[in-house]
């Protein structure tokens, strides 16, 4: 009888502590916004974090190390049902016992009506059994003011209670007190919150310099509501928000609800040159259920009168709007800002900079070459130099950032890519073929396209056979141009072109605009190289990094997600993104690199040719203390030289319902919760790859934890390659055998990559016990390490082993 009560115990006690990932994901936290999304140096202040999933939340962690310290205030959330249930019985309790003291028959005819109606439809309207049982049971009760004011207190709460928030992913509140150092450093960093069930996605938070303003955080929860027959027209016709005055420098903190038009002032001297900088997509890059999908925000200046000085809906081609104008007299400006269709919502964050602060707008060239200086000439706003010098001595090919102090305001960062090919600059005049630019290969060609219509030529010797490859950097690199590429022969024949080519690596572009071509020459001869703006634009700003060079095969690596939660001792699925340069297409392994003691990867190889793989990450069975980093690099060998690139963690985001983006993020942070049950972890036994036979079977075995009631187990792939299922499962004594099929019509033979395989059981019903509902249903028992698999030619037989 004990042995079968500890089975029993034992079997709930799987069924809580272990979950597939996919299902436990669902309640780790997960963070929309953070109002105000940053905050000055040495200073202390509220910050709301919307999200949802929020339910215990006891830590805030930021990334870029020491510096910034929160601590959780208050958790506000919807009312649940049965909350709200709760309620509603303790009114009638109160309101019964009111009652009785006031002998009230009356009232308790009432009550008891009310609580008729409640429950049964057309029920009689008294019960005088029921009224005595009352009276009975308060015959001493006493009634006083304070419980006058718990009655109004609960029906407050009743009647203010949001049960159907109107946005369920940023409805929960966690609102928490930040102190920032004062010598924290400046700049951008991650916010996430951890709670026990987990660790959040990042967020964008922001130590600053300047003095900072905040209007008032919301921090009700909205009701959803019907929607309104026109949303713009009536949003336009409400009237803008209490100004806020402001003394400059300063950075304005605040939320665009619906409709609403945000304003603040504040004095200014005549001649004072002064930069409007907004940063509100910045903050949140992407909103699933929004169309455009991020904050759209727009700027004006006005005078005392209301006349508009200055307008900005973007900055160039970039969606956070900037401004610069010249104070024409002395006294009082406002600026306003407001979602160009007049939408809004608490995650519509913004932060604007309003100073005479440097702004760089645009910088060339983009690039220069590892190990040496390059002089970069500077446009912009409020700049101290219109030149700076870029040391690229001790630097390795990348993307470094550049910025220029006007005292103790430091500029804006933009983009600078060093490479180690040869360079040059473009010469004018290059517009036609008999008048291109020659180069020899391989080069990166640092130009602009100088005005509207421009078209710059460059020409070049090739020999027949010879792949070449042209790739414009600049929409990357915060230039305005929208290149389009072609390649010609001597004669004037198009053997090539392109406009726009999809980098996965660069998530914050929407407008994929470099472009991008590969070709194998046919003869000996002279080509040609024609770049040009496809929206016939041009100018100062529009500069470019053309490359022309040979094929350089290589890669970059994404790993997704950013934030991961798992319970100890098990194991989750993630996915790898291979991001492949100029036709490489080999296997690329992947590593933890001075991961902690028992973090594993299984399916650790994106296999030859293929641009993503689910893998899994199995971690130890201790939970951690707080959010572990962890850090990935890929290896591969690239035309016989081993090549090593670190691995960049990104979050997988939605943008407008449809399109996909992965946004790179700063760190990678993992959180160890609970423990699992098991002593040891459900397993694969064998060799692998299993080789599956197209149009057959392989049968893998599975071991079982021994110490653990498990009845039947049931395997069910996750996401897996088209034509690959479970076909059945047996158990095999100590083992259970899963067998997978292989659909040849749907997968060939030479497919590879990882089977993700979640499992389930039934609880063993106790010895000379009757099976029950409980024992034959199907419980989560996590996830099996990545299975790596292939699909080979089917042998005479349509069933192997598949090595397993």
């Amino acid at each position: 009888m004990a042995r079968s009560r500890w089975n029993a115990f034992l079997a709930a006690a799987i069924i809580l502590a272990t979950a597939p990932a996919a299902m436990a994901q669902q309640l780790v936290p997960h963070v929309g916004y953070a109002y105000p999304a940053g905050g000055k140096q040495g200073a202390t202040f509220e910050v709301v974090i919307g999200g949802q999933y929020l339910e215990g939340v006891n830590a805030v962690h930021f990334s870029g190390g020491a510096g910034v310290q929160a601590k959780l205030v208050e958790l506000i959330k919807p009312m649940s049902q049965k909350e709200y249930n709760d309620l509603r019985i303790k009114l009638d309790d109160l309101m019964a016992r009111r009652a009785v003291v006031r002998n009230d028959f009356k009232a308790l005819q009432n009550f008891k009506s009310f609580k008729n109606a409640k429950n049964v439809k057309d029920a009689p309207a008294s019960d005088d059994k029921e009224i005595e049982e009352l009276k009975k049971k308060y015959a001493k009760a006493s009634w006083t003011a304070e419980d006058e004011k718990q009655v109004a207190e609960v029906r407050r709460s009743i009647a203010t209670a949001v049960r159907r928030p109107a946005n369920p992913a940023i409805s929960e509140l966690a609102i928490v007190q930040v102190t920032v150092a004062p010598d924290a450093a400046p700049g951008r960093r991650e916010l996430r919150i951890a709670a026990p069930a987990g660790v959040s996605n990042p967020l964008a938070f922001c130590v600053g310099q300047l003095p900072e303003f905040s209007k008032k955080a919301v921090k009700t929860i909205t009701e959803q509501r019907p929607a309104l027959a026109n949303p713009a027209f009536e949003s336009k016709s409400r009237p803008p928000a209490p100004e806020m005055t402001v003394t400059l420098p300063a950075v304005v903190n605040g939320q665009i609800l619906p409709g609403a038009v945000d304003r603040f002032r504040f004095r200014a001297t005549k001649g004072q040159r002064l930069v409007v900088a907004a940063s509100a997509r910045e903050l949140i890059p992407y909103l699933a259920d929004a169309v455009p999908g991020w904050f759209q925000a727009v700027l004006a200046v006005y005078d005392a009168k209301g006349k508009e000085l200055a307008y900005a809906d973007r900055n160039i081609f970039r969606p956070d709007p900037a401004l610069y104008f010249e104070v024409p007299d002395d006294g009082e400006y406002v600026v306003e800002i407001k979602d160009a269709i007049y939408r809004g919502r608490e995650d519509f964050v913004y932060r604007i900079e309003v100073g005479e602060m440097p702004l760089i707008t645009s910088l060339f060239p983009l690039g220069g070459q590892a190990g040496a200086q390059t002089a970069v000439e500077l446009k912009g706003w409020n700049l101290p130099v219109a030149q700076v010098t870029m040391n690229a001595r001790a630097k390795t090919p990348g993307i470094y950032p550049v910025t220029v102090s006007q005292g103790s305001l430091v500029s804006n960062p933009m983009p600078f890519a060093v490479d180690t090919l040869p360079e040059c600059m473009e010469k004018e005049p290059n517009n036609t073929r008999q008048a291109a630019q020659a180069v020899a290969l391989p080069v990166i060609v640092n130009g602009r396209i100088d005005q509207p219509d421009d078209c710059d030529v460059f020409r070049f010797d090739g020999r027949a056979g010879d792949e070449v490859v042209a790739e414009v950097c600049a929409r990357r690199l915060d230039s305005p141009l929208d290149s389009v590429l072609t390649l010609t022969d001597a004669a004037g024949k198009q053997l090539a072109f392109n406009d726009d080519y999809e980098d996965k690596g660069s998530g914050l572009n929407t407008h994929h605009a470099d472009s991008y071509l590969r070709f194998t020459l046919p003869a000996n001869g002279t080509y040609y190289v024609h770049l040009a703006d496809g929206q016939h634009k041009g100018g100062p700003l529009y500069a470019y990094r053309v490359r022309i060079s040979w094929p350089r095969p290589d890669f970059d690596l994404r790993v997704v997600p950013a934030s991961i939660t798992i319970r100890g001792g098990s194991t989750v699925p993630i996915t790898v993104y291979a991001l492949r340069k100029d036709g490489f297409s080999g296997d690329i392994d992947v590593a933890l690199k001075d991961a902690p003691s028992g973090f594993t990867l299984g399916g650790a190889r994106v296999p030859s040719g293929q641009d993503q793989v689910r893998m899994t990450l199995t971690v130890p069975p201790t939970p951690s203390s707080g959010p572990i980093s962890l850090s990935w690099e890929g290896r591969a060998t690239v035309q016989g030289r081993q090549v090593v690139r670190a691995a960049v963690p990104a979050e997988d985001m939605m943008q407008a319902f449809a399109y996909r983006h992965l946004v790179p993020a700063q760190d990678m942070e993992a959180a160890v919760t609970g423990r699992n049950m098991s002593r040891s972890a459900i397993r694969v036994l064998g060799e692998t790859p299993v080789k599956i036979p197209a149009g057959g079977t392989a049968r893998v075995q599975i071991g079982a934890p021994t110490n653990l009631p498990l009845g039947k187990l049931y395997f069910e792939l996750s996401d897996p390659p088209e034509g690959i299922s479970v076909k059945n499962t047996a158990p095999g004594g100590m083992t259970t055998e899963m067998v997978l099929h292989c659909d040849a019509s749907k997968a060939k033979a030479g497919l590879k990559g990882n089977l993700i395989v979640n499992v389930f059981f039934t609880p063993q019903a106790p010895a000379g016990k009757a099976t029950t509902q409980a024992t034959q249903r199907r419980n989560p028992a996590g996830s099996l390490p990545a299975i790596p698999f292939e699909v080979v030619a089917p042998p005479p037989a349509t069933e192997t082993r598949g090595g397993i």
